[in-house]
């Protein structure tokens, strides 16, 4: 049975929180990092209930300090760290006229700054340990875009050139870092997205009719291949992007 140490930002719902509970199942000791204490406690009492040791870390991922004190925190429980998902993420539905500045700093500095720095203070840790294996979350948007996301968009795409750097530079060091690509999920960041829209259920029905499989992603779908990523059955795959995405981007 695993007994890996994992540490997943942005734990505290949807995508993050499926994984959690994923790598808490196959019997690793998992860190719940979120930026919401409350939501990182709740998935940390359920992880709990079925077993795992698992450790609750309060964090925002765009400041560096934060991120190593979460790396430290899982170290000082743990002894090591194997495996990195690096999950949360910020959005806004605007194009690139629409978007502010406020809103550009904010997705830029937690999904692009949020992984590097996530990287760079895992990496030591994973490396004194003799390894590690990181799992990026980026976007399908970043290989196909879609209308109104144009800073998510730029975000994503450069967590995909992030990954592939990183894999390039340690993947001989013995540590793997491949990236993957979802579609749209039904999680939380989709329901405040739809129910900001004019008319909610319509905006609702517009993102399933393009989806080429009648229906939204489901968070279990994208954990399952974290773990994947994160499993020996893997261990020739390295700097890629796996797309899970409905088909969206075979169209």
């Amino acid at each position: 049975m695993p007994d890996r140490v994992v540490i997943v930002t942005g734990a505290g719902s949807g995508i993050g929180q499926a994984t959690a509970r994923a790598f808490a199942e196959a019997g690793d000791r998992v860190v719940v990092a979120d930026y919401d204490a409350e939501a990182a406690r709740a998935t940390v009492d359920e992880l709990r209930q079925v077993g795992s040791e698992a450790l609750g870390v309060t964090v925002d991922v765009s400041d560096r300090i934060q991120v190593r004190r979460m790396v430290s925190a899982t170290v000082e429980a743990f002894g090591r760290v194997d495996v990195l998902v690096n999950n949360a993420g910020f959005g806004v539905a605007a194009d690139v006229v629409e978007t502010t500045e406020a809103d550009l700093d904010r997705i830029l500095a937690v999904n692009v700054k949020g992984v590097f720095f996530g990287c760079q203070e895992a990496i030591p840790a994973m490396l004194q340990g003799g390894g590690g294996v990181i799992v990026n979350i980026s976007s399908v948007v970043a290989l196909a875009a879609v209308e109104r996301r144009a800073a998510y968009i730029a975000s994503k795409g450069a967590v995909l050139a992030l990954t592939r750097s990183i894999s390039i530079d340690f993947m001989r060091r013995g540590i793997r870092c491949n990236c993957i690509a979802p579609g749209t999920v039904d999680s939380p960041w989709i329901g405040r997205i739809v129910a900001g829209q004019p008319d909610p259920v319509a905006a609702r029905e517009k993102m399933v009719e393009r989806q080429p499989l009648g229906r939204l992603g489901r968070p279990e779908e994208i954990a399952r291949a974290v773990i994947y990523l994160a499993s020996p059955e893997a261990d020739f795959v390295h700097g890629t992007c796996l797309v899970i995405d409905g088909g969206f981007s075979a169209r």
